[in-house]
């Protein structure tokens, strides 16, 4: 199976009713495992390289990584970029294998942001390459603070952007290290009503499993974005694996050890948002 675009995914995802996952990445371990974790599935996934994993591991060589392990899985991978902040990045990431790019213009005003998103979308779609935009401001946890994203504005996005995909902002949050009830759904349904797109949130970790399952089943949220619940996996695996081994002092054996619980909490993730 060959790396795919994620408008290649986001179609089934629309018109079936469920929502895919953006798995964040920060390292081999990482990748391999959401990897095995949508082949045990069945199901599609994609591999997002941010700022953080791209600040350690350089766009060259993260993107080759993981359009590697795409190109060897028996389900469809995107290998995206996430939270690019300048076009030029994102075309370095097209160089490099990813097939999927998201613009963060969210900081822009709305016409630079739809400028800039759609001059991306005219390259990228000569690619290949699908590109998800944002409209509004996620958060962070202890960081911050959210701008909801404004109906006016996202239509405008909607219309003019060129976008595959518009992340939004209704009360999900970026760094959440447990789940809160801040999902505006009167919020969501004035974006559903002014857009046509598929839907992004970011800040996955952070949205309680019964609000994951209403909105991949009932709205037009195609895709959620999960990391901080993937870390903490990460880090009590390896704090365990410490404790239980002192005497270990290889690298590739720690890391290997993370691996089994990185798989079950994918496999949740997955299946939650996944086909019903």
């Amino acid at each position: 199976m060959t790396a795919v675009p994620l408008n290649d995914v986001l179609a089934d995802a629309a018109r079936d009713g469920y929502a895919l996952a953006g798995l964040v990445v920060l390292g081999w371990e990482d990748a391999v495992a959401f990897v095995e974790a949508a082949e045990e599935t069945g199901l599609p996934v994609i591999l997002q390289a941010g700022p953080g994993c791209r600040a350690h591991t350089p766009v060259p060589v993260i993107g080759k990584m993981l359009r590697h392990l795409a190109d060897q899985a028996s389900v469809p991978v995107v290998c995206h970029l996430d939270h690019g902040y300048s076009v030029e990045e994102c075309l370095q990431g097209i160089d490099h294998g990813f097939t999927s790019l998201m613009f963060d213009g969210s900081k822009r005003p709305i016409s630079e942001n739809i400028d800039m998103t759609a001059g991306l979308a005219e390259i990228a779609r000569k690619a290949h390459v699908s590109v998800e935009g944002e409209v509004g401001y996620v958060g962070y946890a202890e960081g911050a603070s959210s701008a909801f994203t404004d109906p006016a504005e996202v239509a405008r996005f909607d219309k003019e952007s060129g976008a595959d995909a518009i992340a939004v902002s209704i009360g999900n949050v970026h760094l959440q290290t447990e789940a809160t009830d801040g999902i505006d759904f009167e919020a969501l349904a004035a974006v559903e009503h002014v857009t046509t797109k598929p839907l992004v949130l970011h800040g996955g970790s952070g949205i309680p499993q019964d609000d994951r399952i209403r909105l991949a089943r009932e709205t037009r949220v195609c895709k959620f974005n999960f990391g901080t619940e993937l870390r903490q996996t990460f880090g009590r695996s390896l704090r365990q694996t410490l404790a239980d081994k002192p005497n270990v002092f290889d690298r590739n054996e720690i890391l290997r050890s993370v691996m089994p619980a990185m798989r079950e909490t994918t496999k949740k993730v997955l299946r939650t948002v996944g086909p019903s």
